[in-house]
């Protein structure tokens, strides 16, 4: 089992099954729109 991690506030964004113990990072879409609004 893995599970994906926000980079930007370490919470879980999802769990995906695999053969090996994962984690993988990624933005949730939360930070992500927090990201776009502050490059306008």
């Amino acid at each position: 089992m893995g599970t994906i991690i926000c980079q930007s506030c370490n919470n879980t964004i999802d769990h995906f099954e695999n053969e090996k113990v994962s984690t993988l990072y990624g933005k949730c879409t939360c930070c992500d729109d927090k990201q776009k609004k502050a490059s306008k």
